[in-house]
């Protein structure tokens, strides 16, 4: 089962930088939403899942919004690179809100691959294509499909999902899971094995009050 360090934010840090062993690594930027939404969240997931359903659930520990994946084997070197171009970023970032609201899936309710909880915010689409911006100033590749915010709870391994999930997730697609004040960006290292993956902190960018 895969879960995040209990690392305090802190501001640009370098603490882990660079790595020890300097081996290529698993990385992506992301945020997360407050305590309050991430209960709710994780509420409405507990209500609905059951041994055998098909789904394998995100557990609390793991819900986050992912800004952008960096890539299955970054040089350490390059991360710490970038992290100048992140700090920018937050420099010119306000702190602001993103609603969590209504439950749904790709490509859809009736044939779900991935369920996830909608987000609606202006600002986070903005602070995704400035982060998409600078880290193709570092040389990572450039997205070039829209940025799709969603805060994904679930990945379906059973197209076959029993009628009462199904009406359950359906019941669930107006749930609102509150509001959640944005303050920061986050770095991480993503290390996998056979029990799951484990996400490290690297750096945590704080947002600038005006």
């Amino acid at each position: 089962m895969a879960h995040w360090s209990e690392n305090r934010p802190r501001e640009h840090s370098h603490e882990n930088f660079p790595p020890h062993d300097l081996k290529p690594l698993r990385a992506f930027v992301a945020i997360r939403m407050n305590q309050q939404v991430e209960d709710a969240v994780s509420a409405l997931s507990d209500s609905i899942k059951r041994p055998r359903d098909g789904i394998r659930w995100v557990p609390r520990a793991n819900l986050h919004i992912t800004l952008k994946y960096l890539g299955p084997a970054v040089d350490p070197l390059r991360l710490e690179r970038l992290t100048a171009g992140l700090h920018e970023v937050a420099q010119k970032t306000a702190p602001f809100e993103v609603s969590a609201r209504g439950l749904g899936a790709f490509p859809n309710l009736e044939h779900p691959r991935a369920i996830f909880v909608g987000l609606h915010s202006v600002e986070l689409g903005a602070l995704a294509a400035r982060v998409e911006t600078a880290c193709a100033e570092y040389g990572f590749e450039h997205e070039n499909r829209r940025w799709n915010g969603h805060l994904t709870i679930g990945r379906v391994r059973d197209a076959r999902l029993t009628a009462r999930t199904r009406l359950a997730l359906e019941a669930a697609k107006d749930t609102d899971f509150g509001v959640s004040k944005i303050e920061s960006i986050t770095l991480y290292r993503s290390h996998l094995s056979p029990e799951g993956a484990s996400y490290e902190a690297l750096a945590t960018f704080l947002f600038h009050h005006r």
